[in-house]
């Protein structure tokens, strides 16, 4: 068994560290679907850990690496206008109320021009909350 300090170990870990964290990890790939453009982004978490211990006539050594790749959002491109949507610790309330702008535009809308009325979205956000804690007493009752 070679050279084994803690400064061999801890080397000997980052060696390759720069293939293990790239760009791509950060954002992901753009998917392309038709006119519009989906960017995944994800959250990166990584750990490092190493550790010697010397005896006389024994040498100990070792080390550790981890990762987590967490999807945290989607960037959606579409039409000149950006929509980020969270996927990351979202409840059934959350994902409905972030539904509802597109649910009321399909029905606000022409073909030719989307039109998105402020009144409208506020009055269907305010209908759902009311729909969804309803339905949340009596599920609790």
């Amino acid at each position: 068994m070679g050279d084994n300090t803690f400064h061999t170990t801890v080397e000997s870990l980052f060696k390759g560290m720069d293939s293990f964290i790239t760009t791509k990890t950060v954002v992901g790939e753009a998917i392309h679907i038709g006119e519009t453009i989906i960017l995944p982004l994800v959250d990166v978490s990584f750990g490092v850990a190493a550790g010697v211990f010397s005896d006389d006539k024994k040498q100990n050594g070792g080390g550790g690496m981890g990762g987590k790749l967490m999807p945290s959002a989607v960037l959606v491109i579409s039409n000149g206008t950006t929509k980020l949507v969270n996927v990351k610790n979202q409840d059934g309330v959350t994902k409905i109320l972030d539904m509802v702008p597109d649910f009321v535009n399909k029905f606000t809308s022409n073909k030719d021009h989307i039109v998105e009325d402020e009144g409208a979205r506020e009055k269907a956000k305010d209908a759902m909350e009311d729909i969804l804690s309803g339905s949340v007493k009596e599920n609790q009752e």
